[in-house]
């Protein structure tokens, strides 16, 4: 590959670890703990590689014991390291045959290597500048449990993996199950290799390759390159450096490598989440939501107080003068509730308002699970459970949000309607012509008592005006009242209904803040977190 592929190539791994690592912290507290620390052990060991020497290729052997892949590694080194190392007291330690010794220093470090041999070029296989690390390692099939351990961690670290299969135990549950099924994803970097094929006849051989060939292609490397080579006569050995030459000289592998990373830890993470989108908020639900709130938080019985609050006072305001003070033996519904008052900061109050019973909170925890139900619906498990439990936190605040929303919110109660000031006008008016028309019939009645002369009073059609302004005064009163009584009812209505529209306003906002936002974002997480592990598993 071209320098400029290369760098376009590293420029794609780059935005793809970006996306990956979106999306493990955007599932932080939703998907388990372990597939997020996998995740994230596949980042840091992406981010350590590639802060790493890019100019070596590191080539691991793997094999089961006396799959001869010692043997295999001396054969294609052209080297006896491996047979010397055989004869140490630590065999289980890796031992790495290196082709430029510059610059792999601390690749070797982070692959935590100790035995390191700078070895002479070898024709079909590398130069001494080549920049290939060549790493013979113990038997993954091993009982010694920090051997096992060690294969297990070089697994995950190298570029290239190289599996020595043998034609007694190329079909061994132990290395498909536990090490290349899993490694599925990596077929561009993986290598496997029948070694001891002198053992077979030319027939047998065919047979055991086309065998193995099937059963990699179960484990999902049905792509992957496979070789037949005898350390012992040297047969295929140099078709297998001639392979691991092209993918040290390509300069691909350790990108290929952490991409293959990435797309396994993607794969995982979707699995641990499972697919699908959450139905979302509608307007709806909302609404619904909203209703429900409303009945459960005593909104009609705030309303019908508006109700009969505005017609008590508008009877103290449009009433017959003579009657109206009987009203104020009639307390007002709504200061009963500890609402309408004028105070500057309604918001601080607290209503009178029964606190919530069974049938309340029972209401209102349906009203809650419905609704993130729906919001949730067609959303994976996960990630559905997370948004039932955001609207659950915020369900726990609702009865003080709700009552304070209620007391905080203005029912016009001390908006006045100018037909009161009219009424109440004309109401006294007819009351001093009822009162004057009393007293001149007095100054009339006590003058005839006292045998005074009495002044021929004006009369209009032979009422006298006293007498007429009495009536006057008495019906126009009475007739105000019942007027005032019936208009004061269609604006008792018309003012609940205001009233009505506030308090379900109020009590959306306080759904919308204590239930619908936290759903919302929950719902808007959910879409970032595919959206970035779409962007982080391959095209």
């Amino acid at each position: 590959m071209s320098r400029h592929g290369q760098v376009r190539e590293s420029s794609l791994l780059q935005r793809r670890l970006e996306s990956l690592n979106t999306a493990r912290e955007l599932a932080e507290g939703v998907l388990p703990d372990p597939d997020l620390q996998s995740v994230y052990e596949v980042l840091e060991r992406a981010t350590s590689r590639r802060s790493l020497s890019a100019d070596h290729t590191v080539v691991g052997f793997f094999g089961a014991t006396g799959s001869g892949k010692s043997s295999l590694f001396n054969a294609v080194s052209d080297s006896s390291l491996a047979t010397a190392t055989a004869r140490r007291p630590t065999t289980s330690a890796p031992l790495a045959g290196i082709w430029g010794e510059e610059g792999s220093g601390p690749l070797l470090d982070w692959l935590d290597v100790k035995e390191r041999h700078t070895l002479p070029p070898v024709p079909g296989l590398a130069e001494e500048n080549t920049g290939l690390v060549l790493l013979d390692l113990p038997d993954f099939d091993s009982t010694r449990l920090e051997n096992r351990e060690i294969v297990q961690r070089m697994v995950g670290m190298v570029d290239v993996l190289v599996w020595v299969l043998d034609p007694q135990k190329y079909a061994d549950a132990a290395v498909h199950h536990d090490f290349l099924r899993p490694m599925a994803s990596h077929g561009a970097v993986t290598l496997v290799v029948l070694n001891q094929i002198d053992k077979l006849n030319a027939s047998d051989a065919a047979a055991v390759m086309q065998s193995l060939e099937g059963i990699l292609a179960q484990d999902g490397l049905g792509k992957v390159r496979v070789l037949g080579a005898s350390a012992l006569t040297g047969d295929g050995v140099q078709s297998l450096r001639a392979v691991i030459r092209k993918v040290v000289v390509q300069r691909e592998a350790t990108t290929e490598r952490l991409a293959a990373d990435v797309a396994k830890a993607a794969a995982e993470l979707a699995k641990a989440s499972g697919e699908g989108e959450a139905r979302g908020v509608k307007g709806g639900t909302k609404a619904r939501l909203a209703s429900e709130l409303s009945t459960a938080a005593n909104v009609p019985v705030v309303v019908d107080a508006v109700h009969r609050s505005f017609k008590r006072e508008s009877a103290k305001r449009t009433g017959w003068p003579v009657t109206r003070w009987l009203l104020r033996f009639r307390p007002d519904p709504l200061r009963r509730l500890n609402l309408g008052r004028d105070d500057t900061r309604p918001e601080l109050n607290r209503t009178s308002l029964p606190p919530a019973g069974a049938p309340e909170r029972a209401r209102t925890d349906a009203a809650v699970r419905d609704f993130a139900d729906e919001a949730s619906a067609g959303a994976p498990g996960p990630w559905r459970a997370a948004i039932r439990s955001a609207a659950r936190d915020g369900r726990e605040e609702l009865p003080d949000a709700l009552d304070q929303a209620i007391a905080g919110t203005d029912l016009l109660a001390g908006k006045r309607p100018l037909w009161w000031l009219l009424f109440n006008t004309l109401q006294w008016i007819a009351l001093v012509l009822a009162a004057g028309g009393l007293g001149w019939l007095g100054v009339l009645a006590a003058l005839g008592y006292f045998q005074m002369p009495v002044p021929e009073v004006p009369r209009t059609e032979g009422w006298p005006w006293p007498t007429l302004m009495v009536a006057g005064g008495v019906v126009l009163g009475i007739a105000l009242a019942i007027t005032g009584r019936i208009l004061g009812g269609w604006a008792a209505r018309a003012r609940a209904s205001r009233a009505a529209k506030r308090l379900k306003a109020a009590v959306a906002g306080v759904a919308e803040q204590r239930i619908v936002e936290p759903v919302e974002v929950e719902i808007t997480r959910l879409k970032a977190f595919n959206a970035a592990l779409k962007a982080a598993r391959p095209g």
